[in-house]
């Protein structure tokens, strides 16, 4: 099977890419931002042109569309680069997949509510974002709806992954905490649920497989505030180091985009069907650090054998 990526190059599509080369099948990617040894094209799904011309060249069977302005301050200040990116080049990776009468595959996210709920989302609650991010990507999911019959939409959490690449909460405070500093702040009054790349890819393919398309929230078991997670991060890195993590509120770190309080999500649709088999934030997040300090830093051999 040939298979389209596009964001083929950031954390979730490098491991999706190496995901689907291992189960036999032929990747041919798209990222915008690919280095200039990396194998894939370097197609910007906002030129219709472009990318028409690049998926009837590698005649994919099907696409997975994971290319998105995620930055989601940039989006706040920019409407018009969000909506173009998130909303019309999604429109445009739909177009292709009706061209070529095959199956899309759209990673979405939980910013598409507004956080109003004390509970985490199901794929049942309303869509109400509060910021231009998930407006745009929730145009993005109603265009996807609108052109195609068959189509997977997979909301996912907060992600993590990649290490090096990803660069994010989790990597963030590993490494203030390698850095030496031993006084951490984290927000205690925004709630997600931790998603990590690898668990995310290998318990989404089963479902593309299926061939039950519609929409799925696709998440890490369990709901968390960034103080916590950064507390499980300190306990996990347990190796006689005496950090402190403070909670502190939102407002302590104001940024140009407002947060939904509540991003947690319910993989509700999975486990009504059986088949929700993603794994507990904490016990992958363990394992994210083990395995990634383990190659990177001197303090893994007893975080490893705490761990194990």
């Amino acid at each position: 099977m040939n298979v389209l990526v596009t964001g083929s190059s950031g954390m979730l599509g490098t491991e999706l890419c190496r995901r689907i080369q291992r189960d036999g099948h032929t990747v041919a990617g798209a990222d915008v931002n690919c280095a200039p040894d990396d194998p894939a094209g370097a197609v910007d799904i906002r030129d219709f042109t472009a990318l028409s011309r690049f998926a009837a060249d590698t005649r994919p069977d099907m696409i997975f569309h994971l290319a998105a302005e995620t930055n989601v301050d940039l989006c706040e200040q920019n409407p018009d680069h969000a909506f173009q990116t998130n909303a019309l080049g999604t429109e445009h990776v739909a177009l292709c997949a009706q061209k070529l009468d095959v199956p899309l595959v759209y990673i979405s996210t939980a910013a598409v509510f507004d956080g109003s709920k004390s509970e985490a989302y199901t794929e049942y609650d309303a869509p109400n974002p509060i910021n231009v991010y998930g407006r745009s990507k929730l145009a993005g999911e109603e265009a996807v709806g609108r052109l195609l019959r068959r189509y997977f939409i997979f909301r996912a959490g907060w992600m993590v992954g990649g290490w090096e690449i990803d660069k994010k909460f989790v990597y963030k405070i590993v490494q203030q905490i390698l850095d030496g500093k031993r006084e951490i702040q984290a927000v205690d009054d925004k709630f997600g649920s931790p998603t990590f790349t690898d668990d995310f890819v290998r318990n989404m393919m089963p479902i593309v497989q299926s061939g039950r398309f519609g929409l799925y929230h696709l998440c890490g078991k369990g709901c968390a505030s960034r103080y916590e997670i950064a507390r499980q991060i300190v306990k996990d890195m347990d190796a006689g180091l005496d950090v402190n993590v403070a909670p502190v509120p939102s407002s302590a770190f104001p940024l140009p985009a407002p947060r939904p309080r509540m991003e947690a999500l319910r993989n509700h649709k999975l486990d009504l069907l059986g088949m929700n088999q993603m794994q507990s934030w904490r016990d992958n997040l363990r394992r994210y650090i083990v395995e990634n300090l383990k190659h990177t830093h001197p303090v893994s051999d007893s975080v490893a054998a705490r761990t194990c």
